[in-house]
């Protein structure tokens, strides 16, 4: 498996008359590559929190519902943390393909009767899910460092970003029509929620697996270009020619990840984050058809709304901290993440308006994934490229451990079981302060940061942008 995973080798460098072109183009075909395979993974990321209603009407409870679906977020940030190190040494091209068709499988099962039949086998499927969906995130954080540069990095990775809405929108869209056409041909109810929900997302995600397996490349290098520092004139403080050389693993957790301790502040801070993202998803479908009465068509239309409401919002985080804050990621987190708590407010306290609930469930999607997404680029910006996959996949496992599987799955749904969904809306209006909090700590060392990076680069001049 290693050797068929290995990053291919550099290769003897282009006339230059040819660079512009080639670099071109194959920005924009890894660029695809990396959207449309992630967008897949969405598509076979969260499929069980819509059947958590049906899983209700089946018997179980909420409490066992969240500790079977804990450990998809479980596996994926310890997926996303290993597979960060494991990736940064492997070649993208295979990677991102091979973890999506392996998270479609694991996805199927789940949706079996017999994946369904017990909270104990539903938890190892959801492990398997979350783990094997674990492989998305780090390839492409190794793909963008090596491809876009740091200043342009913040609304290229807004642009990618979104790629996760766009799946995680659809998969809502396809499990609705999935079971209402399968409800139409006459079988049971629970059959149809099968194969809309889980049966029909994996199979377009395999597919997927193999476009963009034609798509991505793994380095500029290794189709025979320079890297993108020289390539864009655009050069990280303390970069050297070392920077280009595959490290050690060693190295990667213990010198640049572990010991790194704005990392540590960012992680802490992504799980804060998580718990609101994933505790508002994840429960939607619950709380909306519980407490407002909504169908599976609706559940699936505001499953729809939240993901694709980001795609505009998130876009606008990354040009604000690019353009307005001059790539200090900090502020625009801490801008977003007040409007959140805003919004959150404004979810919770809606009697029965669903035009109201439609508003604020647009208005936490197009505010929440703009820091989910900047929290990733600080990620990449506190480390060596080389090391970005693990970089990114720290601060995820917090996201998916601490935030999603503990916060978001087992203590929301406890809290909300046995105390209510009011005091389950209080945890977020606190977390949202906890981040704001925390990401106010990165602020000044963002300054000194910036510094250093202008003193850094020459003004030399540099390709055109592409």
């Amino acid at each position: 498996m290693k050797s068929f995973l290995s990053p291919p080798s550099h290769r003897e460098l282009l006339p230059d008359e040819k660079t512009d072109d080639t670099y071109r183009q194959l920005r924009w075909q890894v660029f695809v590559g990396i959207f449309i395979g992630y967008a897949a993974y969405y598509l076979v990321r969260k499929n069980f929190s819509l059947a958590f209603p049906l899983l209700l009407e089946m018997g179980f409870d909420k409490s066992e519902i969240g500790f079977a679906f804990s450990f998809n977020a479980t596996a994926y940030g310890m997926s996303k943390f290993l597979s960060g190190g494991l990736s940064d040494r492997s070649d993208a091209r295979k990677f991102l393909p091979l973890g999506l068709v392996l998270a479609s499988t694991a996805t199927i099962l789940a949706g079996t009767a017999f994946g369904m039949s017990h909270v104990a086998w539903m938890a190892v499927f959801q492990f398997l899910v979350g783990w094997f969906g674990g492989m998305g995130w780090p390839p492409c954080g190794r793909v963008m460092t090596h491809w876009f540069s740091v200043r342009e990095r913040g609304t290229k990775m807004s642009f990618w970003n979104v790629a996760h809405n766009v799946g995680g929108g659809l998969v809502g869209l396809v499990a609705g029509w999935g079971v209402t056409f399968a409800l139409s041909l006459g079988l049971s109810k629970e059959l149809s929620h099968q194969a809309g929900i889980f049966w029909m997302p994996a199979t377009i995600a395999i597919l997927t697996a193999l476009i963009a397996y034609l798509l991505i490349r793994d380095t500029p290098q290794s189709c025979g270009l320079p890297s993108i520092e020289a390539y864009k004139n655009d050069y990280p403080p303390h970069y050297d020619k070392n920077s280009e050389k595959v490290l050690k693993t060693k190295d990667i957790f213990f010198k640049y990840v572990l010991n790194n301790k704005l990392l540590w502040i960012v992680a802490l801070a992504n799980a804060f984050v998580y718990f609101i993202r994933y505790g508002v998803l994840d429960w939607a479908p619950t709380y909306l058809s519980e407490v407002k009465g909504y169908d599976i068509k609706e559940v699936g239309f505001a499953y729809f709304i939240y993901e694709w409401a980001a795609i505009p919002g998130t876009v606008l985080c990354g040009w604000v901290s690019d353009r307005l804050f001059k790539g200090k990621r900090a502020m625009t987190t801490i801008i977003f993440m007040a409007l959140v708590m805003a919004a959150v407010f404004v979810y919770w306290k809606n009697a029965d308006n669903k035009l109201i609930d439609s508003i604020a469930l647009v208005a936490i999607g197009f505010l929440i994934y703009g820091p989910v997404m900047l929290i990733g680029v600080q990620a990449l910006d506190l480390s060596p490229k080389n090391a970005a996959g693990t970089s990114a996949g720290f601060t995820g496992f917090f996201g998916y451990f601490f935030g999603t599987s503990i916060l978001a799955n087992i203590v929301l749904g406890k809290v909300v079981q046995s105390l209510g969904w009011d005091f389950g809306f209080g945890l977020l209006i606190v977390s949202c302060l906890v981040a704001i909090l925390l990401m106010t700590l990165m602020h000044q060392r963002e300054k000194a940061s910036q510094n250093l990076r202008a003193a850094r680069n020459s003004p030399r001049p540099s390709p055109a942008e592409t």
